[in-house]
């Protein structure tokens, strides 16, 4: 879709990368549409990643005509991990191959703080600079945690790089920050023995394997590497994401006894033999930086603060003056969101919800209704962290003012365990669809919105754990529905049957790794 060129600051006198959109590639209007999004969506995920094993963006042009996309970003003078992997040349050394695993590591911890799915990690996309800095490149096609991402691409297929794409992306099931430990793992993998964990004829021979085939253990591949390194690459590549590290935090520290020691000598861990100058990404290690901690539990802003429980004893002019200042900051939110800017547009409808509470009462419907509209902005804007905590002190509000099997409670409850589903908590994010769904069923039925939506949701969470049978016991009986409520060229329903193709190709549930 485009070239990168070195380019020239002639403000700033310093060299720059530029990614240029080639007009070839823009062959209609809707095609150019969807490369200004990627580009700015591109523009704005790196930009938030502050991590110099992140190239930096300078700057982004992206007029209106489409005549001239580009991102201005910061050149990195290094080699791609890919030249060392090439075929007849022998695997790197295991302390260089820690090295770069480790650094990448480091760089996802920023990026799924933020949070932001790489989605394509593989060796091309990985960049040692000659100060042994690993880069992690092209967040183009990185998604904040949304379900949406796929919309981006032309032809609905899944998107990644076969060869280190997680079985849930091979089932085009939910994405999570465990689909990059995967990755990792099939790259640390390539890097210590030489090859991929799967091959074959075709792109779908090594798909099904990276949904059904066991890896070969490193240790019969190369038998001088460590028992616990072999069992960490297996431990990443599990076919189901629950089933991989916690974090890449805990990827990180099961790396470090393989990493030198400040001041320690590199040992022939950066040697790469032939490579004459190669970069050596262990010195970072001798003069160390560590990922990002963990983020501690912090309360939600949106938590119930102390307000007046008479309402009547408020002036009437100050009701007015705060109900002038929610329409206001509504008004202004829609604005922002017209432009995708999802956490200003979240900020300024925080702003305004202290004094609201204070005017109105922390369960006013009024206040519950912005906070909730806040909550549902974060989980738009993919920051499903923020969103969590929220929806959870919404539902517990509404079950105080509706009661507990009211709509906006059920709502609530569902929209947290999707936040749930979407981190990765899949087997809680179930259990409570699950639940609420059992309550629509019983007030408004199986084919009511709600009770659709939420079908569609345990059926995909399911399809995307590998549990095959299961997802398909819960979309036949939701596909046959939607016909008949919203006809065969709904939207649902074509993504409903494009996952039951998918059941049918992948054929009975195997046993999860």
């Amino acid at each position: 879709m485009g070239n990168v060129w070195r380019g020239y600051d002639g403000v700033l006198d310093r060299p720059v990368a530029v990614k240029l959109i080639r007009q070839q590639s823009v062959t209609s209007p809707q095609l150019a549409q969807e490369f200004a999004k990627r580009f700015r969506r591109e523009a704005r995920i790196t930009a938030k990643i502050q991590h110099p094993g992140v190239p930096q963006v300078y700057d982004a042009v992206l007029d209106a005509s489409y005549e001239r996309l580009f991102l201005v970003m910061e050149l990195v003078d290094g080699v791609p991990l890919s030249r060392w992997l090439q075929p007849g040349l022998p695997p790197v050394p295991v302390g260089w191959a820690v090295a770069v695993a480790a650094q990448v590591a480091t760089v996802l911890s920023y990026a799924h703080e933020v949070p932001v799915i790489h989605r394509d990690l593989k060796p091309g996309n990985i960049l040692v600079a000659r100060d042994g800095t690993v880069k992690v490149l092209d967040f183009g096609i990185a998604a904040m945690l949304r379900t949406d991402v796929t919309k981006l691409t032309a032809t609905g297929t899944p998107i990644g790089t076969y060869q280190y794409m997680a079985p849930e992306q091979v089932r085009g099931g939910r994405i999570t920050p465990q689909t990059d430990l995967y990755a990792l793992g099939c790259v640390l993998h390539e890097l210590l023995s030489g090859h991929v964990p799967f091959t074959g004829d075709n792109e779908y021979s090594v798909m099904y394997q990276q949904v059904n085939n066991a890896p070969t253990p490193l240790r019969q591949l190369r038998p001088e590497v460590p028992v616990d390194l072999e069992e960490l690459v297996l431990h990443l590549l599990r076919k189901a994401p629950e089933g991989r590290p916690a974090d890449v935090q805990e990827v990180y520290e099961r790396l470090r006894p393989f990493l030198p020691q400040p001041g320690e000598d590199s040992s022939g861990a950066g040697d790469l033999g032939g490579w004459a100058g190669a970069p050596d990404p262990t010195v970072l290690y001798r003069r160390p930086y560590a990922p990002r901690a963990r983020a501690r539990a912090q309360v939600p802003a949106g938590q119930p603060v102390s307000a007046p429980s008479d309402q009547a004893a408020v002036p009437v002019p100050v009701l007015d003056t705060v109900r002038a200042a929610i329409r206001e900051a509504n008004a202004h939110a829609n604005a922002l969101l017209e432009e995708e800017r999802f956490a200003q547009a979240a900020e300024v409808i925080g702003e305004v919800l202290h004094s609201a509470a204070l005017a109105l009462g922390a369960d006013n419907r009024r206040v519950l209704d912005l906070r909730r509209r806040r909550a549902s902005i974060m989980l738009l804007g993919g920051d499903y962290r923020a969103a969590l905590p929220e929806f959870e002190l919404l539902a517990e509000a509404y079950a105080r003012t509706d009661g507990p099997t009211g709509e906006r409670t059920r709502v609530c409850r569902a929209q947290a365990a999707r936040c749930r589903g979407e981190l990765g908590q899949v087997t809680a994010a179930l259990a409570v669809l699950t639940d609420v769904l059992d309550l629509v069923r019983s007030i408004d039925g199986d084919a009511s919105e709600e009770a659709v939506d939420l079908r569609r949701d345990i059926g995909m969470l399911l399809l995307a754990q590998g549990r095959t049978g299961e997802a398909r016991s819960v979309l036949e009986p939701l596909h046959t529905d939607l016909c008949v409520v919203y006809g065969p060229d709904d939207e649902m329903t074509a993504e409903v049957a494009e996952a039951l193709s998918l059941i049918r190709r992948l054929g009975p549930d195997r046993p999860q790794l």
